[in-house]
C-alpha cells in the first residue's frame, strides 16, 4: 500500500486504485500508439513533413471527426505529458555533450545570434500583435531551437492548452515546408559553400528533419555540417526549458507560504531534463555508441510522435479557428527575421 501526503490530507492509493487508473488509461493510450504508427509510416513516405507533425494532424482530424469522449481522455493525457518527457530523454542519447566543441567556435555566434533574435523578436512581436503569452512562447522557442521538439519539451513544463499546442506546431510546419522550398535555391542565388549554408539551414531551419531535407537537397558537405549544427542547436532545449520551468514556478507561488515547506527542486529542473543530461553524457563517455544512434532516435522519434498524437486526438479544429491569424504572422515575421540574422552574422564573421 502507498501512501501520499498533500499539505493537510493523507491519501491512501491501494493496488485497486492503481489497476483502475491503468485501465482507464488503456483506450487512450493505445489509440495515440495507433495513430503514431500510421503517422510514422506515412512520414517514412513523405520525410518533410515526417511522423511527429504527421500524429498531431492525423489526431486532430481523428478528434473532429470522431469527437472521442470522456473515457479516451486519460489516456491521451498521458500520451500528451509523461510519454513526451520519456521521448526528450531518449532522444537525448542521440546528442554528444562535445558536439558543441565538434561545430567549432565560428558556428556558435550564429547559434547564439539567432537564439536571441528569435526569442527576444517573439516577446516583442507577440506584445505587438496581441497574441497569448503561451502562444508566443510556444511558437519563439520552436523556431529559436528544434520546432516540433522543443514546442514539446516547453510543453512539458508550461501545460498550456492542447489548442495552442497545436496552433504552435501548425505554424512551426507551415514555415518548415516553405524552408524546405525555398533555402537551397536562395542558398544557390547567394553563392554560399556547403559549410555556409549548412550553417545557415541549421540555424535557421526549425525542424531536424527539415533541416536535413534542405541540406541534402543543396548537396556536397552541406547536409552533415547542417545535422551537427542541429544537433548542437538542440542542446539549447536545456537551458531554455530550465528557464520556463523557473518562470513557471515563480508564477504559480515559487515563495512558500507561512507553514508551508518550499516547492521541491523537481518544480524547477524537471526530472525529464536531467535524464536527458545523464543521457547525453552517457553517449558522451561512449556507454551509449554511436551504432545505436540510428535505433535510439527511431524510438525517440516514435515517443514523440504518440505525445503529438495524443494532443491532436485531445482537440478540436474549433480551437484552432479560435486562435486566429495572428499567431501565424508571428511564426513568419520570426522565421524571415531568424533566416536573414543567421546570414548576416556569418557575413559579419568572415569579413
Amino acid at each position: 500500500m502507498a501512501v501520499s501526503e498533500t499539505p493537510g490530507t493523507r491519501t491512501t492509493t491501494t493496488p485497486v486504485v492503481v489497476v483502475r487508473r491503468v485501465r482507464d488509461v488503456v483506450p487512450g493510450l493505445l489509440a495515440a500508439l495507433a495513430v503514431a504508427g500510421v503517422a510514422t509510416a506515412a512520414g517514412a513516405e513523405v520525410p518533410v513533413v515526417g511522423g511527429p507533425v504527421l500524429g498531431i494532424v492525423i489526431g486532430l482530424l481523428l478528434a473532429t471527426v470522431l469527437a472521442p469522449g470522456p473515457r479516451w481522455r486519460p489516456g491521451f493525457a498521458v500520451a500528451a505529458r509523461p510519454v513526451l518527457q520519456a521521448s526528450i530523454v531518449v532522444l537525448g542519447a542521440t546528442l554528444s555533450l562535445t558536439q558543441v566543441a565538434a561545430v567549432g567556435l565560428s558556428s556558435l555566434p550564429v547559434m547564439l545570434g539567432t537564439l536571441v533574435v528569435a526569442l527576444g523578436g517573439a516577446w516583442l512581436l507577440g506584445r505587438l500583435l496581441g497574441i497569448e503569452r503561451d502562444t508566443t512562447l510556444l511558437v519563439g522557442v520552436g523556431t529559436a531551437i528544434c520546432g516540433a521538439s522543443a514546442i514539446a519539451a516547453t510543453q512539458s513544463v508550461l501545460r498550456a492548452r492542447e489548442s495552442t499546442v497545436a496552433y504552435a506546431i501548425g505554424t512551426i510546419f507551415v514555415f518548415n515546408i516553405a524552408a524546405v522550398l525555398a533555402f537551397p535555391p536562395i542558398g544557390h542565388l547567394l553563392g554560399l559553400d556547403p559549410h555556409a549554408f549548412g550553417l545557415w539551414a541549421g540555424t535557421a531551419i526549425n525542424d531536424t528533419s527539415s533541416v536535413v531535407a534542405a541540406g541534402y537537397a543543396y548537396g556536397g558537405d552541406a547536409g552533415p555540417y547542417s545535422v551537427v549544427v542541429k544537433l548542437t542547436r538542440s542542446l539549447m532545449i536545456i537551458p531554455v526549458v530550465m528557464a520556463v520551468a523557473f518562470l513557471v514556478a515563480r508564477r504559480g507561488g515559487a515563495a512558500p507560504a507561512p507553514g508551508r515547506r518550499p516547492l521541491p527542486w523537481t518544480r524547477l529542473v524537471p526530472l525529464f531534463l536531467v535524464g536527458f543530461v545523464v543521457a547525453s553524457a552517457l553517449t558522451t563517455v561512449g556507454v551509449v555508441p554511436t551504432s545505436w544512434h540510428p535505433a535510439v532516435t527511431a524510438v525517440g522519434t516514435f515517443l514523440i510522435t504518440t505525445a503529438l498524437a495524443g494532443i491532436g486526438l485531445s482537440m478540436r479544429l474549433a480551437d484552432l479557428r479560435r486562435a486566429g491569424v495572428r499567431p501565424l504572422l508571428l511564426g513568419g515575421c520570426l522565421w524571415v527575421l531568424v533566416a536573414a540574422s543567421s546570414l548576416g552574422i556569418q557575413a559579419i564573421a568572415v569579413s
